[in-house]
């Protein structure tokens, strides 16, 4: 790709961007199963005249040669939600690519390939990560890795994800936690009524579901998964449930989970039933003084004919936020159907948000 975006046409532009995002969609990157698309990823920003590394993490991490300014790092996520055998195939009707993963973050990551391979000028000093274990499970590992590597080196974490225009200046977190009820079981009819931790379960979802979720800092409540139980004739000897709860603010997060766990365990000690309860994800809430980039980021927008939209999220930006860095997740592509297998991307929108990823760093220059 030539050195300068503008030095080839649009539709060019168009055919290699799309060929980019479908490279890296119908490549499989589960989250802790991300080495095919790293490996890819390494390939491409190593054509492209850079020196690319694996950190101890497994993120693809690279110094961009020149720039003026700050120091700024910008990421974009290898993995997708979708498991190991899922059907990755991308297809294209018209406008759109669909598949799984598409956009989420496949897209935003063939963009900024793009942008190295480019290079446009003006730019700060850049620093790109490809991240591993953004979504779900992998509790921003990749993330906070590279916070932990460079925090004293660079003064801006951009996570380049999400919607064309949004612009996420404070994090969302997210505490969670698999509960697990379990007591001696039995035969439905000879044993009962002996405690059922299937009915132990039910009632502590019942009570949690009652429990008073703040909507001022915003907050959220949700049991997402129950099991448990072996045939409908048994008493069940065990069963559980995984509780997310989110908020923009860390204080009422905690809180928040302090007021679950006493419900789950006056249920446990009212139903006679044990208990264990293991923390599968922690992310942190909060903001960073971040006012420069949102402005920056806004006026990017602006130039590219787009409306800037504000939101809070969950990113790889929480973990930069999380120590005092300033960061923001800023928005790559449009589309629709995130995390579902029938994601779609806007094949129009690619070029305009390469452009828009080409003005905000021109506007951190200097």
């Amino acid at each position: 790709m030539s050195r300068t975006l503008g030095e080839r046409s649009d539709a060019w532009l168009v055919d290699h961007l799309v060929d980019l995002v479908v490279k890296l969609a119908e490549t499989p990157a589960p989250t802790f199963a991300e080495e095919g698309r790293a490996r890819l990823v390494t390939e491409l920003w190593r054509e492209a005249g850079l020196e690319p590394r694996r950190d101890a993490a497994g993120n693809v991490v690279a110094e961009v040669p020149g720039g003026e300014g700050p120091v700024v790092l910008v990421a974009a996520h290898l993995d997708s939600v979708f498991g190991e055998g899922t059907d990755v195939t991308v297809r294209r009707d018209g406008n759109r690519l669909a598949g799984a993963g598409v956009g989420d973050d496949a897209a935003g990551l063939a963009l900024l390939t793009a942008y190295v391979q480019g290079l446009p000028e003006p730019r700060p000093r850049l620093i790109v990560a490809a991240t591993v274990g953004e979504e779900g499970a992998g509790d921003l590992r990749g993330a906070r890795q590279v916070v932990a590597d460079l925090k004293e080196r660079i003064d801006h974490f951009v996570a380049f994800d999400g919607h064309l225009g949004s612009i996420c200046a404070q994090a969302v977190g997210s505490l969670r936690h698999e509960v697990l009820l379990s007591t001696a079981g039995g035969h439905s009819w000879g044993d009962y009524p002996s405690p059922s931790a299937v009915h132990a379960v039910g009632k502590a979802i019942a009570r949690l579901a009652a429990l008073p979720v703040p909507k001022e800092p915003r907050s959220s409540l949700n049991v997402g998964l129950v099991w448990g139980g072996t045939s409908v004739n048994s008493i069940a000897a065990e069963a559980g449930f995984a509780l997310d709860l989110r908020s923009v603010d860390q204080r009422t997060l905690d809180l928040l989970w302090e007021a679950c766990r006493a419900e789950v365990e006056k249920v446990a000690a009212e139903t006679g039933c044990g208990l264990t309860v293991r923390r599968v994800g922690a992310r942190p809430a909060g903001v960073s003084e971040n006012a420069k980039l949102v402005a920056a980021a806004s006026r990017a927008l602006a130039a590219s004919g787009i409306a800037p939209s504000l939101a809070p999220a969950s990113t790889d930006a929480n973990a930069a936020m999380a120590v005092g860095l300033s960061a923001i997740a800023l928005g790559a592509y449009r589309g629709g159907g995130a995390h579902t297998l029938s994601e779609w991307v806007d094949v129009e929108s690619l070029p305009l948000g390469l452009d828009v990823l080409a003005r905000f760093l021109a506007e951190l220059a200097g």
